[in-house]
């Protein structure tokens, strides 16, 4: 089917992720991946940046390895020290804390996109900018701060598709995947994919928020994103109704490791 081509790990929800050369693959997802999120202390919210407004700043905030460490302001602190926890309030103006347990029924703030055609069927009593407060199930499922499935990908074929569509290229980073697949399409729904000793099975395709169209450290803001997506790739999602998506979520059926250059194959 294809080759994988990218490999990025996101140690700390919402904020920066960092490109791999390998790594290894749990249950849960690649080995770090969302293991943290920040914590507003005022009202138990996860940070999430699909509500800018609250915490679009933690797009700027780099987080790496595993146990993870954040950058903020030139410094790196280790995630989960008191530091750490200080330097993100004084960055993001509020008092939080970085955990790597879930809350009791988490919850996001979320932020519809200007544009209607982002607006997902299965939010229909909401229209476009609103927000909402919504609970954060992927942490349940996976044990990772993930929105659903373990493991995010995108593939070059789908972007060169996305290109096309929008009139310029667009970088894979917009979508915070954890593969890039070199390949003419993305993989069905139901696929299951062996990627070296790992299997994956995909589930559904990725529906969108606003994150895409944000600046994200080198990307600066770009809204034709979101525009093309509401035009073009609103689709069918898990029996829900139809929502603006790209990319395909996925579970992991046998864990193992994986690398840059490895073949992608039916399972």
């Amino acid at each position: 089917m294809g080759q994988v081509t990218g490999i990025w790990r996101y140690p700390v929800k919402s904020a920066r992720g960092e490109a791999l050369g390998e790594t290894p693959v749990e249950p849960g997802g690649l080995a770090g991946d969302r293991a943290w999120a920040c914590v507003d202390d005022q009202d138990g919210t996860i940070g999430s940046a699909k509500h800018p407004r609250r915490w679009g700043g933690l797009l700027t905030v780099a987080a790496s390895g595993d146990p993870a460490t954040i950058e903020v302001g030139g410094t790196r602190y280790a995630a989960g020290s008191a530091e750490a926890d200080k330097a993100l309030g004084d960055h993001l103006g509020r008092p939080v804390r970085l955990t790597r347990t879930a809350p009791d029924a988490p919850r996001i703030h979320r932020l519809l996109p200007s544009e209607a055609g982002m607006v997902p069927d299965w939010f229909a009593d909401l229209g476009p900018g609103q927000e909402r407060v919504e609970e954060a199930g992927g942490h349940a499922r996976t044990g990772r701060f993930v929105d659903f499935g373990a493991v995010h990908l995108v593939t070059t074929g789908a972007l060169a598709d996305l290109a096309e569509k929008t009139g310029h290229p667009v970088p894979p980073d917009r979508f915070r995947p954890n593969l890039l697949i070199a390949a003419d399409a993305d993989p069905e729904p139901g696929t299951e994919l062996a990627i070296g000793d790992v299997v994956l099975r995909i589930l559904f395709r990725t529906p969108r928020c606003v994150i895409p169209s944000l600046p994200q450290h080198s990307l600066p803001a770009d809204p034709a994103v979101l525009r093309t997506l509401a035009r073009h790739y609103r689709m069918e999602v898990f029996g829900t109704g139809k929502g603006a998506c790209f990319g395909v979520y996925a579970d992991v059926l046998e864990p193992g490791h994986l690398e840059l250059g490895a073949q992608v194959t039916p399972a």
